[in-house]
């Protein structure tokens, strides 16, 4: 889908009629557009209508237990031309970007939460590699691509057999700065559609990695850290657990290897330095 589609979509809603320019704010599984004080999301395609619908019902939770996160301003999904449309009231404008210290306040207060009224998924962290390598196609060496699900495999059995610290439960799934947004009232969450019910680990081991591979200040880790309580670092599946979400990147990234260079030579640099065992060669977003 390409914005050209997504504001046809959009046409269609009903939406971009107002008289105001309408903003592309994102465009990836999602195209994102700013429409005034609201904010309306045109999915890729119909399968993602379930997960839709499963953040619609995880902002009206999250609401109703005080957790400062996006609103839905439509309490249903629409599937438009075979499109899934949502609607949200449009934040403020960010006073700052959001920092590590933003976000712990944040995961404990999900963290703390029962389950809700409804069903959360398992966090499926491995589930989608085989989906990207196959995307990745002849791009990528058929023996990087064996090598991925080979620890794929072996760590999905392991991280079934984990002991956990904390009591699992709800989870954001997702659990980085770029998923808060920090306005005139402080921090909220955005981006709910991976909310999970599983190890709360899951939320903590993310910002470690991010220390360990993607460039994270310590300080900035420190703070995180502090601010939530506790150190995943400590606990000893901790390292599975980030292995687990190592294999998991590397493998996204493959997806994107067909039409892009950049992103070929960034996978490469990640399976070589999983095959060397090598937990601190820096690896860059893409």
């Amino acid at each position: 889908m390409d914005e050209a589609r997504a504001r046809g979509i959009l046409d269609a809603a009903g939406y971009g009629r107002r008289g105001k320019p309408v903003t592309l704010l994102a465009l990836g599984e999602n195209a994102v557009f700013g429409d005034g004080d609201l904010v309306v999301k045109v999915g890729r395609d119909a399968e993602l209508l379930e997960r839709a619908r499963h953040e619609l019902a995880v902002a009206g939770w999250l609401a109703d237990a005080g957790v400062p996160a996006v609103r839905a301003a439509e309490p249903e999904a629409r599937l438009v031309d075979g499109h899934p449309v949502t609607v949200w009231h449009r934040l403020p404008e960010a006073v700052r970007p959001a920092e590590p210290r933003d976000l712990a306040p944040l995961l404990r207060r999900v963290h703390e939460l029962p389950a809700p009224p409804f069903p959360l998924p398992h966090r499926d962290l491995l589930g989608g590699v085989e989906r990207w390598l196959r995307l990745a196609g002849d791009a990528i060496d058929p023996a990087d691509a064996a090598f991925l699900r080979e620890r794929r495999d072996a760590f999905a059995d392991a991280a079934a057999a984990l002991a956990p610290h904390l009591k699992p439960g709800p989870i954001h799934g997702d659990a980085l700065p770029r998923n808060v947004h920090v306005g005139p009232e402080g921090p909220v969450l955005v981006d709910l559609e991976t909310f999970a019910s599983d190890l709360r680990e899951h939320d903590l081991v993310v910002l470690a990695l991010s220390r360990d591979r993607y460039g994270l200040a310590p300080e900035a880790y420190d703070a995180f850290t502090e601010a939530y309580g506790w150190d995943v670092r400590e606990w000893e599946g901790c390292a599975l657990l980030r292995g687990a979400r190592e294999t998991a990147s590397c493998a996204w990234v493959a997806q994107h290897a067909p039409a892009a260079p950049k992103a070929l030579a960034e996978f490469r640099r990640r399976v070589a330095s999983l095959r060397n065992g090598d937990p601190e060669v820096r690896w860059y977003p893409f």
